[in-house]
């Protein structure tokens, strides 16, 4: 039954609701059929009757009002409302407390409650799906930037297909296809890129023509496209009604799911989470995850130990028509048009339209405005881009009547990714949150991956791209995020060429020497907030061109770079390399030893101001960082990695590290300002200004020592480059850069010096075949796989991380392999250029993918590196792939669609180095990656 204060309706009678006049209280909720004052003394106020069916939710025995917040299922579902007449009790304790019942956060509730846990609560401040959930424009499309979105778009796409089902509850689930559209050959070339890297994961795509767009969407108005990319199984839902199913199939496995309860902070002690405190008690928990979408940086800021989640809020539009003449049929295909900034789907017979406007509105900058989400002010103004742009693309629709424009918020985040994984700080603290407006596309991947992370404690594909780990607190300042997502919102849809930068929350952290470097020409790019040099244009180049430049061609930078690399391999270059993550571990007695053999898979027990590169592995042997070590002293080590592992490190070292006084872990990163000299004259340079010999006699390869440079005492001087040319790393002491850097550069002089940026870095390091850890190395990527077992410790009776992993995989073998592949038949100055993902084909077949490319120099060819695997054996398992595999197929690499052959080798050409400078194979394959 549905009950208001003065009548009642069957179930099957919702087509006499538009008969019904219908009042609602906006303190208790409490509806009626009069205008009468409410039992709290309040007015009323009339609510359309069109509305009415928005504020129904189903229920086993009829309809159930939503705005009562009180609704209970078969199965045991638990609804506890802060004005139900008889609440449910506050549980005291519970394993995982969920805070946030849209539908990221009851995805995670079902997800977990699916690998077996049942002691669950899922707090939600409001009602169930009230936040953005119940405003979502329900469009689920696998047209995302990077595979691991892909991945959990199309995750949640089969979790949706099925859940009516597996629950009962209707979901609104239409498989519609979509239509990403190109209006020029830029965009054009961008969705065949993507097209090839989405049938790398099986998922169904095809480029079409645009009489093609014509045939499948007839409102589309296709004169100015030049193609598109069609999705077959992209598909739309109604949001609420797939919340409400998982929420559910969750209470149906004893998750217990209170509304009207808002959490205030999470109580932590000795860096894990011990219980949430809320307004109505305290629930005692192991595991706290942040759902809160729109409050989940307020929540992360009033928790006792705070946490940052770096997101913030943007008004989001989109306009809602009444049924189109015929009705739109609800199959017709979601439109994507992105160079008109615009989407659309079917809706009730009409549209649904929104957009990523140039000028978006931030909101909500401070403190939580409102309990539950509600349709915030119309602007037309604003709004009115859009709707041009959506009525060039359908002209029919001048005569549509229009229903309703919707103006709810949207989290969106510093690099339109979103926000996942435990946090760094607190043990036990997760996060799922800052979907950037795909929140209905990820929220069922990411439920997965993060349930999969709470339970075993990593999850079953690389979220790197999406670990809230890659941020720090740097990122939380709230200006920085406000500036930060107003140059977001509007790249969703904008057109991004490969090496483009964000222009907001830059300088943000500068080396030393950031003025000086900037006047002698260097351009920037910016890697955790850190700017770094990209290269260093010559003087009379026209800078604001190079500035602008934006191609899937070759690059306006190409010459520059092929000068900085030509000198790298002929004279000398200085590249500062300040933002290398840097700590040093230190101990009493042998504690520090101890747990570097503990988390290195390569032998730490060596001589003092010896250099050895390693990685740090899990349990599976992966890479969870990779870095090079140097033995200061016995009980001393100087730790370098990447720029962008600065938290997860810190956080994997932190982690394993035990509570000894004895022990301790320092990041120096910002002590210590780095400058790599690269180049055959680098020694002589060093010599010069230290009046010490750096021949390899007196200062062997893999070798650090402290010294002077110049006027400057305690120079780190390391014999490495990162790229496997001959010569040093500088880690000098802050106070001391500028004057190092300028002795340097004059004493350089007579040997040709220049400065050189990361550019450069990245061909010397790719034809070296150098792999680089976040790109070309992750979690579950051993040392196996990518040629690396001679930096694994097998012969020494040690316990270390991931050991028996390794042991298994050396006894079973591997079934991929890490290899370079020079293209042939490629014209660089032509054809489109490679760059990373591109499908890899031996003898016709799918074989893998590309993580990283560049143009070498030396070869005057692209290289490309990646990892590629052989079919599945006759029982369909992975095979075991053999050197022969690798040497004797036919490669491909397939850049958007165009298929270029291509040599494989599991080792660098022998034509990359010269004679004089070839070093051991362990020396030649260093590859520190962090040069990126």
């Amino acid at each position: 039954m549905l009950k208001l204060a003065s009548c009642q309706l069957r179930q099957g009678e919702l087509s006499r609701l538009a008969e019904v006049s219908v009042w609602i209280c906006d303190s208790c909720r409490t509806f009626r059929a009069q205008p009468a004052m409410c039992s709290c003394v309040r007015s009323s106020r009339a609510l359309s009757p069109a509305l009415l069916p928005r504020l129904l939710v189903p229920h086993t025995a009829g309809y159930a009002l939503a705005g009562r917040g009180l609704w209970t299922s078969t199965n045991s579902m638990q609804v506890v409302s802060g004005d139900s007449s008889q609440p449910l009790p506050l549980p005291s304790q519970a394993r995982v407390v969920i805070c946030g019942g849209g539908i990221v956060g009851t995805s995670v509730a079902y997800h977990l409650a699916k690998l077996g846990w049942t002691d669950i609560v899922l707090l939600e401040q409001g009602r169930l799906g009230a936040g953005t959930t119940k405003l979502c424009a329900g469009i689920v499309s696998v047209a995302k930037p990077i595979s691991i979105e892909c991945k959990m778009a199309d995750y949640s796409n089969a979790l949706y297909q099925q859940l009516e089902q597996e629950t009962g509850v209707k979901t609104g689930y239409v498989k519609t296809g979509s239509l990403c559209l190109a209006q020029n050959q830029d965009r054009f070339i961008s969705l065949k890129r993507l097209a090839s890297r989405l049938k790398v994961m099986g998922i169904s795509c095809n480029i079409v023509k645009p009489k093609d767009v014509a045939k499948l969407h007839p409102l589309v108005n296709i004169h100015d496209l030049v193609g598109a990319l069609h999705l077959p199984s992209d598909a739309v839902v109604s949001p609420p009604d797939v919340n409400h199913a998982m929420a559910v199939a969750a209470a149906g496995r004893g998750v217990q799911i209170l509304e009207r309860t808002s959490v205030q902070q999470v109580l932590v002690e000795k860096g894990h989470v011990m219980a949430v405190e809320t307004d109505r008690g305290s629930i005692e928990c192991e595991y706290f995850v942040n759902c809160a979408g729109q409050w989940a940086y307020e929540l992360g800021q009033a928790s006792e130990t705070k946490v940052s989640v770096p997101l913030h809020g943007c008004e989001h539009f989109y306009l809602l028509t009444k049924p189109l003449p015929g009705d739109l049929p609800a199959d017709t295909p979601v439109v994507l048009d992105m160079d008109g900034r615009i989407y659309a789907r079917p809706w009730q017979g009409g549209l649904l339209s929104g957009g990523f406007e140039k000028n978006p509105k931030p909101i909500f900058t401070e403190g939580r405005n409102q309990l539950e989400i509600q349709n915030m002010q119309e602007d037309w103004d604003h709004f009115e881009p859009m709707l041009s742009a959506l009525l060039r693309r359908m002209p029919s629709l001048e005569s549509a009547e229009i229903h309703q424009l919707v103006n709810c918020p949207e989290s969106f985040t510093p690099d339109m990714r979103c926000l996942m994984g435990e946090t760094p700080g607190v043990s036990g603290y997760y996060v799922l949150a800052g979907m950037n407006s795909s929140g209905l596309a990820f929220a069922g991947g990411g439920g997965k991956y993060l349930a999969e992370w709470i339970t075993y404690g990593y999850p079953s594909a690389n979220v790197w791209p999406l670990d809230i780990k890659r941020f720090g607190n740097l990122q939380s300042s709230r200006t920085f995020l406000r500036h930060r997502v107003m140059e977001v919102m509007p790249l969703l849809y904008e057109l991004k060429v490969p090496r483009w930068d964000f222009q907001t929350g830059r300088q943000l952290r500068t080396s030393p020497l950031y003025d000086r470097l900037d006047t002698q020409g260097a351009r920037w790019m910016e890697k955790h907030g850190f700017e770094r040099p990209k290269y260093f244009v010559p003087p009379g180049k026209d800078l604001l061109s190079l500035d602008q430049s934006k191609t899937f061609y070759k690059p306006d930078w190409f010459d520059i770079v092929g000068a900085e690399v030509k000198c790298c391999k002929e004279a000398v270059c200085v590249i500062d390399m300040s933002s290398f993550t840097k700590f040093e571990l230190t101990s009493s007695g042998d504690e520090a030893l101890e747990l570097l053999q503990h988390l290195c898979a390569n032998d730490l027990d060596v001589p003092v101001g010896h250099i050895v590169h390693t990685g740090m592995l899990n349990q599976q042997g992966g890479y969870e960082n990779d870095c090079s070590v140097v033995r200061l002293s016995k009980n001393s080590f100087f730790i370098i990695s990447p720029t962008d592992q600065q938290v997860h490190c810190w956080s994997w070292i932190k982690k394993h590290m035990p509570s000894d006084p004895h022990l301790h872990l320092e990041d120096v990163s910002w002590k210590y300002t780095a400058l790599n000299l690269i180049g055959p004259r680098a020694m002589d340079v060093l010599a010069e200004l230290s009046y010490v010999s750096m021949t390899p006699d007196h200062f062997p390869s893999m070798f650090c020592k402290e010294m002077s440079v110049g006027y400057a005492n305690g120079i780190r001087v390391m014999s490495m480059t990162h790229t496997g040319e001959p010569g040093f790393m500088l880690y000098i002491p802050i106070e001391y850069a500028l004057h190092v850097y300028n002795e340097v550069m004059s004493v350089g002089q007579k040997y040709g010096i220049r400065n050189a940026g990361y550019y450069a870095l990245r061909s010397l390091r790719i034809e070296k075949f150098f792999a680089f850890w976040g790109q070309d190395l992750d979690a579950f990527t051993t040392p196996l796989e990518c040629g690396r077992e001679f930096r694994v410790k097998f012969d020494k009776d040690t316990d270390f991380m991931g050991r028996a992993a390794l042991l298994q995989q050396r006894h079973d073998g591997v079934s991929r392999r890490f290899v370079m592949l020079v293209l042939d038949d490629h014209d660089t100055e032509l054809d489109l250029w490679p760059w990373w993902g591109e499908p890899i084909y031996c003898n016709g077949h799918l074989a893998g993918a590309t993580t990283s490319s560049a143009y070498s120099y030396t070869l005057e060819k692209h290289v490309c590196l990646g990892f590629v695997s052989p079919p599945p054996g006759p029982d369909g398992l992975p095979a075991v792939i053999t050197p022969d595999f690798i040497n004797r197929g036919d490669y491909e690499v397939d850049v958007a669609g165009q298929r270029y052959p291509a040599k494989a080798k599991l080792y660098p050409f022998s034509s990359i180095v010269s004679q004089q400078h070839r070093r051991r194979k362990d020396d030649l394959e260093l590859s520190n990656l962090q040069g990126e």
